[in-house]
């Protein structure tokens, strides 16, 4: 059986594609795995990391705007893309693969029509709750259409190829147990909050953190973590310490560059205050630990939005706009909802009915049946 990986530019897009390609590896180990995704994306440092051959084409993205300069990026993408559906052709033909699958990205796009022209079993994985632009070009030519909402299956008009298989997850969000995370951490009673805006930051929203740290060293009642992101760690700090906030005097309120293990840390965490990216979600979904969502007004299509309304029409999260909130709002939220037990334990119910523990092997068997 061999298998083509296509996906590229965040780890939403390459993280669910290498879970379910560790299956494979893992139930056919005579299978032969090749990942397509970007010569610029993550995944040239993501995909090598977990043992898999990569190979990548040369892509861009369309810019929605008719600015003189847009209009000039995108025709010079057009020629990029005749290129990357030509070395798209030429992968296939020396692969020669029972079955493509693609988790979404830019880079899917050549590798997915392609496969489809030439006769190629092939799926798409949509994370969003609505189909990015690499899926709408495509969706309509794929043999299935996987999704991680079912409320998702609207938005295609071919609703008789869509599956809702759920998001793949690091399994240490599905099975890290709470008491033993807190053990970890060293955690007594008090409530432990978390909180991160991306791996690089949102200069706005961490801005709004560091009023609600304020609060919060006044109050003294919490245990928070923050992530202030690779790009908010180069001012956070000092902005902090502006507002008159001394964390050294008060370790209850902690700030770091980056979160390292968060399984661990959503595990034993009693709120989540984070975007509403569809690996964020389905990772506090799998964690079931309650949440605080402010959607990112800076994204295509709305879809962060979208995403977090499909979890808060369960009562599986609060969310609030980012122009309707700052620190105060932040703050008073969050203790409302840490305060009220039968809130957060209807809220964690509502997570795990939104989890799909086994998305990756669902995922696994489609490609199976395709490749038969």
């Amino acid at each position: 059986m061999r298998v083509i990986f296509t996906c590229g530019g965040t780890g939403g897009h390459i993280n669910p594609a290498i879970a379910v390609a560790k299956i494979l590896r893992e139930r056919k180990p005579n299978c032969e795995i090749l990942f397509v995704g970007a010569d610029d994306g993550m995944e040239t440092k993501l995909v090598p990391r977990e043992g898999f051959r990569l190979q990548t084409v040369t892509i861009s993205n369309y810019l929605r705007s008719f600015k003189p300069t847009a209009i000039c990026h995108n025709v010079q993408t057009v020629f990029t893309v005749r290129k990357a559906l030509k070395k798209a052709k030429r992968i296939i033909e020396e692969f020669k693969p029972d079955v493509i699958l693609g988790t979404g990205g830019y880079a899917s796009f050549p590798m997915l029509k392609m496969g489809t022209k030439m006769g190629i079993p092939t799926a798409l994985h949509e994370a969003n709750a609505v189909p990015g632009l690499a899926t709408k070009m495509v969706c309509d030519k794929v043999d299935k259409i996987l999704v991680s909402f079912s409320e998702s299956a609207k938005e295609y008009k071919n609703t008789d190829r869509v599956i809702s298989v759920g998001m793949p997850v690091r399994e240490e969000f599905i099975y890290t147990k709470r008491a033993e995370a807190r053990a970890e951490l060293g955690l007594g009673n008090e409530k432990l909050i978390v909180s991160a805006w991306g791996s690089l930051g949102a200069r706005e929203m961490n801005k709004k953190i560091a009023q609600f740290m304020k609060l919060e060293c006044e109050e003294k009642r919490y245990r928070h973590i923050h992530a202030t992101g690779s790009f908010g760690w180069r001012w956070m700090p000092e902005y902090v310490k502006e507002q008159g906030v001394d964390l050294q005097a008060h370790p209850m309120v902690t700030m770091q560059e980056y979160i390292y293990n968060m399984p661990t840390l959503m595990a034993a965490a009693d709120l989540i205050i984070g975007r509403a990216g569809a690996s964020t979600l389905n990772e506090i979904a799998a964690a079931g630990t309650p949440c605080i969502i402010v959607p990112s007004p800076n994204v295509t299509n709305n879809h962060q939005e979208k995403n977090a309304n499909v979890l808060k029409q369960r009562g599986a999260a609060v969310v609030i706009g980012e122009n309707e909130c700052d620190g105060k709002v932040l703050y008073e939220a969050a203790k409302e909802l840490l305060e009220d037990e039968e809130r957060c334990a209807k809220m964690r119910t509502a997570l795990r009915e939104v989890a799909v523990i086994d998305s990756a092997e669902r995922i696994y068997n489609i490609i199976c049946d395709l490749s038969r």
